[in-house]
């Protein structure tokens, strides 16, 4: 099978490899769509973890192939999207539901080889079946999973005016689970325009293109879904005394963030960030399946293996047509 492999950090090659087999409790999937997360971009770049050669993507879904022995709930022909957090749920954080924060956590596209390929294995606990829904809208199930995830950190509470730093697919699935659990003003922040017509597409009151267009201490949620460290100090001094601020985007190992200590004390404001999902897979997809949430404008480009660095860079360069891009292994170079 033809097989994505991150050699080390900023070293890419597409090669032939075995297809791999389901052992015991294992589930073989043809992946059919599989998106590309700046996880995958830091990864690339080495700011992030992972063990190399490794084959990233954590975000696909597929059709299962084959199953090993002892599999009893899903079925060659399914299709599924995978969950790629595994828990061994035998350790102290496991058993008091932290799964997310397992002592010997591993995932699929970042410690195990990952869906940028024809073919991945994983375990059966991790796969679920997704019905009717098309293969790139399934393959959102992970990203929602953990917006699912982080939205209940955030705590938003009915009527609360919230504020989204960033409108990629990200954002915009947060955007989209904040109306849902009672967010009823909210506002976005995305210098390109075309993001900002779908923020607002999606439900948004209003976006703005400079930060400085944010009303200071005006928000009762402050979300940032950039990364950016410079942003991230900003959440502070935009969310209301009493408010809550969750850092939800993924900066680059090692950046320093500088928030205003005092600011975070004199106003009793709440700091939370977020660690992928937490058994929020089901939610993901009773949400796509009943529309509640929709990927259908989400999906800007379609991509064969061989064009991986090609959406790293669009993804970097941050074009305004840029959303989430979609890797198919099937596709023709």
């Amino acid at each position: 099978m033809r097989t994505l492999t991150i050699l080390e950090p900023g070293k890419v090659k597409v090669q032939d490899t075995p297809v791999p087999d389901p052992g015991p409790g294992e589930v073989q999937v043809k992946v059919a769509a599989c998106g590309i997360c700046g996880t995958d971009v830091h990864i690339l770049r080495g700011e992030y973890m992972g063990d190399y050669p490794i084959v990233p993507g954590h975000e696909f879904a597929g059709q299962v192939t084959a199953t090993g022995g002892g599999v009893a709930r899903i079925r060659v022909g399914d299709r599924v999207a995978v969950e790629p957090n595994i828990a061994c749920d035998n350790c102290r954080n496991c058993l008091n539901n932290r799964q997310n924060f397992c002592l010997n956590w591993e995932a699929i596209g970042v410690t195990l080889q990952g869906g940028m390929a024809e073919y991945v294995v994983a375990p059966e606990k991790a796969v679920f079946a997704t019905g009717e829904l098309s293969f790139e809208a399934a393959a959102f199930m992970e990203p929602l999973s953990c917006v699912v995830h982080g939205v209940e950190r955030a705590g938003i509470e009915l009527g609360d005016r919230v504020a989204i730093l960033g409108a990629g697919p990200i954002g915009l699935l947060l955007l989209q689970v904040a109306r849902l659990r009672g967010g009823v003003e909210i506002t976005v922040l995305e210098r390109q325009e075309a993001r900002g017509a779908l923020a607002e597409a999606y439900g948004a009151q209003r976006w703005v293109r400079d930060v400085e267009a944010l009303s200071a201490g005006a928000y009762d949620v402050v979300i940032d879904a950039t990364g950016v460290p410079a942003l991230m100090a900003q959440t502070v001094g935009l969310a209301r005394k009493g408010g809550k601020v969750l850092l939800f985007g993924v900066p680059p190992s090692g950046a320093e963030l500088a928030v205003d200590a005092f600011a975070v004390f004199e106003r009793g404001l709440t700091l939370r960030s977020s660690f992928t999902s937490r058994r929020n897979s089901y939610q993901a997809l009773a949400l796509l399946e009943s529309g509640a949430v929709s990927v259908d404008k989400l999906v800007s480009h379609r991509l064969p293996l061989e064009a991986f660095e090609q959406g790293v860079s669009l993804i970097e360069k941050g074009g305004d047509e840029v959303t989430k891009i979609m890797m198919v292994p099937d596709m023709a170079p």
